[in-house]
């Protein structure tokens, strides 16, 4: 009992490592079976631009689900607002930088329409967004008549195929890895300064170490190829922004707080109902990058675009050690988890596997990855 006890709490610790392990695993295993054709740089390259789209939806969906809630309409929310921005750009030809703003704009309203909803009016966000989940799928049919919105303009489709130049991809390395290393050695500081306990300095350059050694095969890899797709360059930016965000803001540090206890968080003073409302809005924004991005792809605003979408991001933020109970979860975790759901779907795709076999194996994960999570938490 004792040794169970030890190996969930090991686990619970290095539940980021384990993950890392698990893609090294997955990688080396569709490696093998595809002859070295996974590892490409070029399909290493097309791997991180399909899992970018969702990760930026599993980058929203990590606070909802921290919070405490969900969110089933992000997928047709997607949808409707990458097909927006495809007829604002097809019919009435509106400027690229007036164009995603407004979408933006239009999301951020959305998801704050079904926050109220859930905060305001104590609807349970399940109903709330399951009813989205149809209604913003019912919009999209009706915009579009059921027909793909094509053409979309050369600026629109650079946002998703476009790539950094070399000289700018080694800076970004460069800003990655001096803003980690910052960040470790203030951390050093401040825990000295209460005095807590301080890692050893090896142990901390050996980490220092191996993050050097992943960055420099990250941006490598990409280079190999042509770059650093831009919606890869998005999801760093988003999960430097919101790790800050979560880890150093006051509004971040009561999202998990409401997850954690709701009811003490509310008695404590914080307005519990304006901060899911902020919560869905930015669900929402996030949802409408992740159109946007997504019709830059297809070069097309598509009716089915982000069909099931939803799933893939809820899926990722648990395989990504996100707690359905709320009150725990990172963000850098949630894109662990879209990493490893993408490269499922490229792996199994190259190895032309049956898409309902593609449907059993992300299904049967999903249920290991929440059992994980409760076998693995202790009981409150």
């Amino acid at each position: 009992m004792l040794r169970t006890e030890h190996l969930k709490a090991l686990f619970a610790r290095y539940k980021i490592l384990a993950l890392l392990v698990a893609i090294a695993l997955i990688w080396t295993f569709f490696t093998y079976q595809t002859e070295g054709d996974f590892l490409t740089a070029r399909n290493l390259s097309n791997l991180l631009r399909q899992m970018a789209i969702t990760g930026m939806l599993a980058s929203g969906m990590v606070f909802v689900i921290i919070s405490g809630e969900i969110d089933l309409s992000v997928g047709s929310l997607l949808g409707l607002l990458g097909g927006l921005a495809a007829i604002l750009d097809n019919q009435y030809h509106l400027p690229l930088y007036a164009n995603v703003p407004l979408v933006m704009l239009l999301g951020a309203l959305i998801g704050a329409f079904n926050g109220y909803w859930v905060a305001y009016l104590r609807i349970p966000s399940f109903i709330v967004t399951l009813a989205g989940l149809l209604a913003w799928r019912g919009v999209l049919l009706g915009i579009t008549g059921g027909m793909t919105i094509t053409p979309i303009s050369p600026g629109f489709v650079m946002i998703a195929q476009s790539y950094l130049p070399d000289f700018a991809s080694y800076a970004l390395g460069l800003i990655v890895f001096g803003t980690l290393a910052f960040s470790m050695f203030r951390n050093r500081i401040k825990r000295a300064e209460y005095g807590l306990t301080v890692p050893s300095m090896a142990l901390d350059l050996a980490k220092l170490a191996g993050l050097a050694v992943a960055i420099v095969a990250f941006f490598g890899v990409l280079d190999a190829y042509r770059g650093v797709p831009l919606p890869v360059l998005l999801v760093v930016i988003l999960l430097g922004a919101f790790t800050i965000m979560a880890r150093r803001t006051v509004f971040g540090r009561r999202i998990y707080a409401i997850g954690g206890n709701l009811e003490a968080t509310r008695l404590s003073g914080v307005n519990v109902q304006l901060i899911k409302l902020c919560v869905f809005a930015l669900m929402g924004v996030m949802a409408a990058l992740a159109g946007i991005a997504t019709t830059a792809r297809l070069a097309a605003g598509s009716p089915s675009a982000g069909s099931l979408q939803e799933l893939d991001a809820i899926a990722s933020c648990i395989i990504g050690g996100t707690s359905m109970r709320g009150g725990a979860g990172t963000v850098f975790g949630a894109l662990i988890g879209a990493l490893i759901m993408a490269t499922l779907d490229n792996g199994m795709s190259m190895l032309g596997v049956d898409t309902y076999w593609q449907m059993i194996v992300k299904g049967v994960i999903l249920l290991l990855a929440v059992w994980l999570d409760v076998a693995t938490t202790p009981k409150r």
